[in-house]
Order: structure tokens, then sequence, then C-alpha cells
């Protein structure tokens, strides 16, 4: 069982920058892939950025050259450096961990934090 808990959201104006941070319980965290997600009023949940546990990285087209995705494994952490967001950036944005076990794909989700980018 795997827990995450997200933290950093928060009201920004649009340019403006936050920094999300998701701390996973349990001593296999550094195994597992981990990335952000989010979710805005009316539309699917989508992928924003994950990284593996070797550290390869991904990131959805509309957030390349402005977010960054990291983890910290000794604290059992991965962040979201959100830089010159817009007003689209707005979403609950979700932590997710997973593995597989016996061939099937393990999902773990946080809590959510609100990002509101506006003026």
């Amino acid at each position: 069982q795997v827990q995450l808990v997200e933290s950093g959201g928060g009201l920004v104006q649009p340019g403006g920058s936050l920094r999300l941070s998701c701390v996973a319980s349990g001593s296999s965290f550094s195994a597992y892939a981990t990335g952000w997600y989010r979710q805005a009023p009316g539309r699917q949940r989508e992928l924003v950025a994950s990284i593996t546990s070797s550290g390869s990285i991904n990131y959805a087209e509309f957030v390349k050259g402005r977010f960054t995705i990291s983890r910290d494994n000794a604290k059992n952490t991965v962040y979201l450096q959100m830089n010159d967001l817009k007003p689209e950036d707005t979403a609950v944005y979700y932590c997710n961990t997973n593995f597989y076990l016996m061939g099937f794909r393990q999902d773990y989700w946080g809590q959510g934090t609100q990002v509101t980018v506006s003026s």
C-alpha cells in the first residue's frame, strides 16, 4: 500500500510559478514510476509529466519548456516545478505512482492539490 500526499498548490497570477510536492509512504517508492496528472472542470484527467525509477522523463507537449519534474528518492518525494503559468493550467493536480504486480498495473493516487492561475 502506498499513500501519496500532495502540497504546494494555490492561486498565482499568469506568468507566475509554483512548486508542487508529492510525499510517498513506503520503502519501495524509489522503484516506482511516478507522475503528475491534472484535471480541469469538465475535462478528463491528463498526464502532465512522468519520471521513471531510472530517471527517464516524459512531458506533455503543453508544458514542455515550462514545467520540470524531479524526484528525491531519499525523501520519497516527487516535485513539479511550474513556471510561466497560464490560465489554462488551472486544474486539480494529482500525484500518481504505479508499478506492476504479477503483470497487473497497480496505481496509487494522492488527494489532489488545486492550482488556480488568474489575475
